[in-house]
């Protein structure tokens, strides 16, 4: 599996995320600038990490969106290039139009910053392989503007199409408003876009991948894309 990781001003995951990868594939991401025009020629997988991109400054990932490597984003997917926005970088790929919906508020009004449990609705996607469809995972969320939100007609979308690959469940893989952390509709946690190859997740599963940390639920999300990629190795 060959990544890159963006980096933009103020993102703070990227070494996380680098992390996370390098220990799933054994091969280092490329980090790649915002100011940059070009992703590099042999990747399969672009992530675009969390943090506070620009301070969150305007919206969270607006201005992010509008950075030049984003463009060379938009054609990576539009060729079936695998894409993996977390947290900041959800927010951002729905600035940029890659997905749908905003981000918007928590609920609660407050920054969020704790362990929340997802359900994973889908073990069949490039993302989700490394999990079983049903199976509750554990993974941190940090974020105070988490509270996915989208017109009727594209939540119904996301739903009639199976586009919704994680919601906010109780440890026991239950939908309850005490457990959807951020007030998400229908407990959105993470979808797909129409094609399959873009996930945007609010959650970090990628602090979530060394036993030192008291959980690896992370872990399979990213050996799911090395054996999707790799054909199994990793």
């Amino acid at each position: 599996m060959n990544a890159a990781v963006l980096v933009f001003p103020g993102i703070n995951r990227e070494r996380d995320m680098a992390r996370a990868l390098t220990l799933a594939s054994g091969r280092a991401p490329a980090m790649v600038w915002h100011a940059d025009a070009e992703l590099p020629a042999d990747i399969d997988l672009v992530v675009v990490p969390g943090g506070f991109s620009y301070g969150d400054y305007l919206r969270c990932g607006a201005i992010a969106a509008r950075a030049p490597i984003m463009d060379a984003v938009r054609a990576f997917a539009d060729r079936g290039g695998l894409v993996l926005g977390v947290c900041n970088g959800f927010q951002i790929l729905c600035e940029a139009g890659l997905l749908p919906g905003a981000l918007m508020r928590n609920a609660g009004l407050r920054f969020i910053c704790r362990d929340a449990f997802l359900r994973v609705e889908r073990s069949d996607t490039p993302f989700t392989q490394g999990y079983n469809s049903g199976q509750v995972i554990r993974v941190p969320v940090a974020h105070g503007e988490g509270n996915y939100v989208a017109d009727p007609e594209t939540i119904a979308r996301l739903e009639g199409e199976g586009r919704i690959v994680f919601r906010y469940v109780s440890p026991d893989g239950v939908l309850t408003p005490e457990w959807n952390v951020n007030g998400s509709i229908y407990a959105i946690a993470g979808i797909l876009n129409e094609r399959g190859n873009v996930l945007g997740m609010m959650p970090h599963p990628e602090n979530h991948v060394e036993a030192a940390m008291g959980c690896t639920d992370g872990r399979g999300l990213f050996a799911g894309l090395v054996r999707h990629l790799d054909g199994g190795s990793g």
